[in-house]
């Protein structure tokens, strides 16, 4: 089993990741590391969410940074608000015992852009950013990404699905010529070809984790067939299965998220929703609500949840299953992270069979019907 010294990781760095318990590399990590440390290549890494790529890109960028230059000479792309700061946090611990200070600044919006400006004169040598933010930045010349060597597209068909196609174009376009470019996606859809046709080199090196992998051979996948009465109750009987353990409720819509949240609250159930006209700080309270363990069970709609990253979640249930098949991939990827075990649960009408037959084809994975008595 490979060590991340084996892969060519800094002492320093190997310490920071054996104090953070991560101790052997996952796929991704395996896969990625060691090209991106060796080679000044764009790359492409196609990996479910949850599988390590912070560190498959981090580590690499981290070892390219000349602490002694203060200017910005990384840029990594980011969705959410949460996965910038959650980047951010992770640079910041692989970075403890580093001779000299590498300086990461995390912006995005739901945050006043003054305080994000006046940090950003401070010596930055990484900037994570959602692309919204990073054009009012650029836009009023708050920043320089001329110098940039690497620019990261974390989680790129994300970041497309939320609309930020204009702004990727603008920041890719404008960094064009004097950077590598990293893009990292769980799926691989026509716009994520569009920009690697446009805006990589050719000779980009593609690492592709198969499809098992992809969509985490550690995820139990079921559904239980019901009815539209009777759904409400088939979801109870699935809840109380699971006792104090904790997961994620998909709703496809914010009406039916808050719908379930109000149901589920009634019936005693400890739950929080996301939904995508929250306030952030309203997003924020029930986010640290069930990172703390305070609320059991999340109801989000697919776009609400973009970003969450929770450890320790034991199901997925998919009230309604996605419109999207990448959608399915998202969401089930929220449980079995870290080598863990988790179920995925599909509460389907009969007429939806077929949805559940095309899914397994399409993603290379096994169902089972569950009977509840």
């Amino acid at each position: 089993m490979s060590t991340f010294k084996s892969l060519g990781v800094k002492n320093t760095f190997c310490k920071a990741l054996a104090e953070m318990n991560i101790v052997n590399p996952t796929a991704i990590q395996e896969e990625t590391i060691p090209v991106l440390l060796s080679k000044k290549t764009d790359f492409v890494g196609l990996a479910q969410t949850g599988t390590g790529k912070t560190a498959a890109f981090g580590l690499p960028i981290l070892h390219r940074i000349n602490p002694s230059k203060p200017e910005i000479q990384a840029l990594i792309l980011s969705p959410t608000r949460e996965l910038v700061q959650q980047i951010k946090k992770q640079l910041f611990k692989f970075t403890k015992y580093t001779e000299h200070k590498i300086f990461t600044e995390g912006v995005y919006g739901g945050e006043k852009i003054d305080l994000q400006i006046n940090a950003l004169r401070r010596p930055t040598h990484i900037v994570v950013a959602t692309p919204g933010r990073l054009i009012d930045l650029l836009e009023r010349k708050a920043l320089d990404i001329s110098m940039i060597k690497t620019l990261v597209l974390d989680e790129a068909d994300e970041m497309l699905s939320m609309g930020f196609k204009q702004e990727l174009d603008q920041i890719l376009s404008n960094t064009q010529g004097s950077r590598h470019t990293w893009l990292f996606s769980a799926t691989m859809p026509d716009e994520i070809k569009r920009i690697i046709n446009d805006y990589m080199d050719k000779k980009a090196i593609k690492v592709t984790l198969n499809n098992r992998e992809k969509i985490n051979a550690n995820i139990n996948h079921q559904y239980v067939i019901t009815s539209l009465k009777e759904k409400f109750n088939t979801l109870i009987k699935v809840l109380e299965g699971f006792e104090q353990e904790r997961g994620i409720i998909f709703a496809r819509t914010k009406l039916g998220a808050q719908s379930l949240f109000r149901d589920l609250q009634n019936e005693g159930f400890s739950v929080g929703a996301l939904e995508g006209d929250m306030q952030q700080k309203e997003r924020d309270k029930v986010m640290r609500a069930f990172k703390n363990k305070s609320l059991q069970i999340l109801i989000s709609t697919d776009v609400a949840a973009r970003g969450i990253d929770v450890q320790d979640l034991s199901f997925v249930i998919h009230h309604q299953l996605p419109e999207q098949l990448h959608y399915y991939t998202h969401r089930s990827g929220r449980t079995a992270r870290a080598g863990k075990t988790g179920k995925a649960i599909a509460l389907i009408l009969p007429s939806e069979l077929q949805q559940i037959h095309q899914i397994q084809k399409a993603l290379e994975i096994s169902f089972e019907e569950v009977l509840l008595t």
